[in-house]
């Protein structure tokens, strides 16, 4: 802003008529304006959509993002496209773009991202940046579609009265309670050969049967997630530590699985009703094989770049850059990969559970994992 300098004036008596006029006075010299301080460089300003309350985002470079130009990145774009299928607050523009651009290679992949979006870095509310990484997957189980011999555990759609009674039977009670297994009777989807099968099942949320059916053939459906009893969820894999069971750097899904396959029946039982948490699914077609289970942004998720989060820390159809390691490893993990879907478990700012895929590898992987994790969010400019 200019400042302005008052002029002093004065009252002059007149001169005789014939006396000579005065020489005019000199033009005052105008003083030189201010010069304005150097502007600073700006910092974005985390759009309201950012304002979470278990996380905070704070601008980033480009070159802070590990291995940030080693990543296949044109291997996002079917899990971008997908979460823009149903897309975050103020990503109509890039999503539309998006659409429109089949990446060649990785190198225009990443310019894309660069030139659409900014880098922010996730953290806790109190500053902690490191945080932890954890895997799930789909999996894959025989069921039948009677029960016969070597298939008697039943999977279950949701029970009638399931709204109206909560909290619904914990596990026990079904096992136990003859008003259990009367509101459950008709709602069988298949039977499966073990309780670990549908212990699997409920704990991932989904899965997919090869189902037999009576004439004979056999045909590839997909459990979706229906409901739960309204029980809270109680990890088994703790209950085996605090058991004396399993070490505590050992208690993984395959270890668990192991330990289930041979231990007494009895003992067995007592494991599962450790985790009162029971979950209903339905059965759903599965036209494309190649698809994965839906989210909880309720689009299709895709192997190695889809990962659950806390919607709470970041919000679903968001692009994170993770820096982690491989499973049981020091091989590092760094990629672009999409938020769209959560867990019971996935809570807190710097948390992902990293989505592998289906099959007996994918379950190997993710009941292994259990990482240090770094993490930042990609949000349009």
């Amino acid at each position: 802003m200019w400042t302005l300098t008052a002029l002093l004036t004065a009252c002059a008596v007149a001169p005789p008529a014939d006396a000579p006029a005065p020489a005019p006075p000199p033009a005052p010299v105008p003083s030189a304006p201010p010069i304005d301080p150097p502007i600073a460089p700006t910092t974005p300003a985390a759009p309201p959509a950012l304002h979470r309350p278990n996380a905070r985002w704070l601008p980033a470079d480009w070159s802070q993002l590990p291995g940030w130009a080693d990543d296949r990145a044109a291997e996002l774009w079917p899990a971008l496209r997908a979460g823009c299928a149903r897309p975050a607050p103020g990503w109509a523009g890039v999503c539309a773009r998006a659409a429109a651009f089949n990446p060649p290679d990785d190198g225009f992949a990443r310019d894309f991202l660069q030139r659409e979006l900014q880098p922010w870095r996730v953290e806790s509310p109190t500053g902690e940046t490191q945080g932890l990484a954890t895997g799930y997957f789909e999996p894959l189980v025989i069921a039948s579609r009677r029960p016969r011999p070597g298939f008697a555990v039943p999977l279950h759609r949701p029970p009638a009265d399931l709204a109206q009674r909560r909290p619904w039977f914990s596990r026990q009670q079904i096992d136990t309670l003859p008003a259990a297994a009367t509101a459950l009777r008709g709602q069988e989807i298949a039977w499966v050969a073990s309780p670990l099968d549908v212990l699997v099942l409920q704990i991932q949320g989904s899965g997919r049967l090869r189902i037999q059916e009576p004439d004979g053939s056999e045909r590839l459906v997909r459990l979706a997630f229906a409901g739960h009893n309204d029980r809270p969820y109680r990890s088994v894999g703790r209950w085996l530590i605090e058991q004396g069971e399993l070490r505590a750097d050992g208690a993984n899904w395959p270890a668990i699985r192991d330990w289930g396959q041979r231990a007494a029946p009895a003992r067995l039982q007592q494991m599962l009703w450790s985790n009162p948490r029971v979950v209903f699914f339905r059965e759903e077609p599965l036209p494309d094989p190649a698809a994965g289970p839906r989210g909880a942004q309720n689009v299709p998720l895709t192997a190695g770049r889809s990962v659950a989060v806390d919607p709470q820390a970041v919000p679903y159809g968001t692009p994170l850059w993770i820096a982690t390691t491989e499973p049981l490893s020091a091989t590092p993990l760094r990629r672009l990969v999409m938020a769209q879907d959560t867990g019971t478990a996935i809570t807190g700012a710097v948390r992902i559970d990293y989505f592998w895929g289906t099959g007996a590898l994918a379950e190997q992987q993710a009941g292994r994992m259990k990482q240090p994790l770094r993490l930042w969010a990609l949000w349009p400019r």
